[in-house]
């Protein structure tokens, strides 16, 4: 059962709610994506995987060297957190002995290298002991809003699930990045290579995927070449980041991916499924890796009206962000 003291407080952090783990130190026994599923825990006594005793949370290895584990997770809902729910259950003999969370309010579309690199973070829940196979409730005292949270772990060990309840609090303004292939934002597919098993639609679609379907898949390519899509942006933007985001996508996302864009403002969208369109390189082929998030940083000050993704050879892509500031 799920205990949660003050009936008014949401989840942040669900699943169900967008949150994501981004990163985790160490998830060799079990993924960090785990922790943040919905419902309880289970165990099953007889299930074992090739790196050992099957578990229904976040594990990492055990610990040789001097440190200790961490996940850093972002908020689906960024808001003021109340309580902390540290839920080790079915973890007996490999739960961790402390915890500590710290936080921070992150820009969205913030790289994750720029998050390791350059966030700062406020101890929200300094060190505290941890029972095992338990629920370990915290109460947080404090009214600053925060988008990203690092749960601490000392040295080593299992979480079953890692609960933020609070309240949502959006501090989105004008000045932030604004997603300008997003169909929200007047984005639009215009055609594509191939789109055999989920929809070209999907990529500029709100929010994050729900699975594999939830995005854009092609077959398998057997011959040369590479798979395309073509979008037209909400209005004509000036392109400061990338969003190539394969949640979902592990043994199937493209090796890699380029985009290239034009001013095109007046032409017909015919005329981009021929020769006569002059691409001007935004991103260079570029390497992806699978179910996470990848960003890329564009120096470019041309405004573009549209823009044509690349991806080698073939593969699925949940969702694609092109995020910068409109020209007006």
């Amino acid at each position: 059962m799920e205990i949660k003291k003050n009936q008014d407080l949401i989840d942040l952090a669900a699943e169900e709610n967008g949150g994501r783990t981004l990163l985790a130190s160490d998830d060799f026994f079990a993924p960090k994506e785990n922790l943040l599923k919905p419902g309880p825990a289970v165990f099953l006594p007889n299930k074992y995987t090739d790196h050992g005793k099957w578990m229904d949370g976040w594990e990492s290895r055990r610990k040789r060297t001097a440190g200790h584990d961490w996940c850093i997770l972002r908020l689906g809902k960024p808001g003021v957190i109340k309580e902390l729910d540290i839920d080790t259950n079915h973890f007996v003999g490999n739960f961790p002995s402390h915890a500590s969370v710290d936080a921070s309010w992150v820009s969205p579309f913030t790289a994750l290298g720029e998050i390791m690199d350059e966030v700062k973070w406020m101890e929200i829940l300094s060190r505290v002991e941890l029972q095992g196979d338990s629920q370990n409730l915290f109460t947080i005292h404090g009214e600053t809003a925060f988008t990203h949270l690092r749960l601490n772990i000392y040295p080593d060990g299992g979480i079953a699930r890692f609960r933020v309840y609070g309240f949502s609090e959006d501090k989105a303004n004008n000045n932030s990045f604004i997603d300008a292939a997003a169909s929200e934002n007047g984005g639009e597919t215009l055609a594509c290579s191939d789109m055999h098993f989920s929809n070209m639609n999907n990529l500029i679609k709100p929010g994050f995927g729900i699975d594999m379907s939830d995005g854009w898949e092609t077959k398998r390519r057997r011959g040369p070449g590479y798979d395309w899509v073509i979008l037209k942006l909400g209005l004509p933007w000036i392109v400061e980041r990338i969003v190539v985001d394969t949640t979902h996508f592990k043994g199937n996302f493209p090796d890699s991916c380029s985009l290239e864009g034009c001013f095109e403002p007046d032409t017909d969208w015919e005329a981009f499924l021929t020769n006569t369109i002059e691409w001007k390189e935004v991103l260079t082929n570029s390497k992806l890796s699978g179910n996470q998030e990848n960003n890329f940083i564009i120096d470019q000050t041309s405004p573009l009206t549209h823009i044509r993704f690349n991806i080698f050879p073939d593969g699925g892509v949940s969702r694609l962000r092109i995020i910068g500031r409109p020209v007006l």
